[in-house]
């Protein structure tokens, strides 16, 4: 299974091999794009090698189906015209925010449209999540959600990571300023993100950079420990409410509980 991230890099940097491609879905659930591929070269002659471009291939849901989903449950809420922006002054802020936005993604990896997000800097924001949040061990890492081109400034060597699926050092003068998404090894699972891949999550990453001067944020995916990723407004709700989230940036509507006094 290629979604050992350490090994992945391994292959890259000390095999014999000039590029690696891993697609998105790169476990069992691969099976079924690997025999469709097969099928298609066979039948029709065409040429392997077909890449993955991005892994947003799930359901959608629209702004009035996102508003019905919060009126019926009668929840306060606010319509913002920039959900990225709004996200990024969030983060900035220290809240830790639920993303919700575009088509699901294929595969086990969240990428900035059912994310969990937060500022990378603080030395706290790993455990806190992992307490309050994820509910899980407290040494489980986070992944670093990078403008591509940025990336050579932070990650010594880098390869294009755009399914998260590598796990790169960290240059060593860097580290320290992101200590969330930084692994014992002075590694990071780096995804890198593209304008032609997910314009709204690329606007909040660099919406954060302008803020903070730091080209990328905190994520993992949106769902408690034993759950699967969320994909429909209720969901992703109801996840909200029973973590220890702090906003739930939902379509162009932004929830946001109360800081405790």
């Amino acid at each position: 299974m290629a979604l050992n991230s350490v090994m992945n890099a391994r292959l890259l940097t000390d095999g014999p091999f000039r590029d690696v491609y891993i697609p998105a879905p790169c476990g069992d659930a691969g099976n079924a794009i690997g025999g469709a591929l097969l099928a298609w070269h066979e039948e029709t002659g065409k040429p392997r090698g077909w890449q993955m471009e991005h892994a947003y291939l799930g359901p959608e849901y629209s702004a009035a189906a996102i508003r019905r989903a919060l009126d019926e449950r009668k929840l306060t809420y606010r319509e913002v015209p920039d959900p990225s922006g709004e996200a990024a002054r969030l983060l900035a802020a220290g809240r830790i925010t639920g993303w919700f936005q575009g088509r699901a993604e294929a595969g086990p990896r969240a990428l900035g449209n059912r994310s969990i997000l937060a500022d990378p800097r603080p030395d706290h924001m790993k455990d806190t999540i992992n307490a309050e949040v994820k509910h899980r061990e407290p040494f489980r890492p986070f992944a670093p959600s990078v403008l591509a081109e940025e990336a050579p400034a932070w990650f010594e060597p880098v390869a294009p990571s755009p399914f998260m699926l590598l796990c790169m050092p960290i240059r060593p003068e860097r580290r320290a300023q992101v200590p969330a998404v930084t692994h014992v090894d002075g590694t990071g699972r780096l995804q890198t993100v593209t304008e032609a891949a997910n314009p709204p999550f690329r606007r909040l990453i660099e919406a954060f950079h302008r803020e903070t001067g730091v080209p990328m944020v905190l994520n993992t995916s949106f769902n408690d420990v034993g759950e699967p990723i969320v994909c429909s407004p209720v969901e992703a709700v109801r996840t909200f409410f029973s973590t220890g989230l702090d906003a739930l940036v939902i379509g162009p509507y932004v929830l946001e509980k109360e800081r405790p006094r």
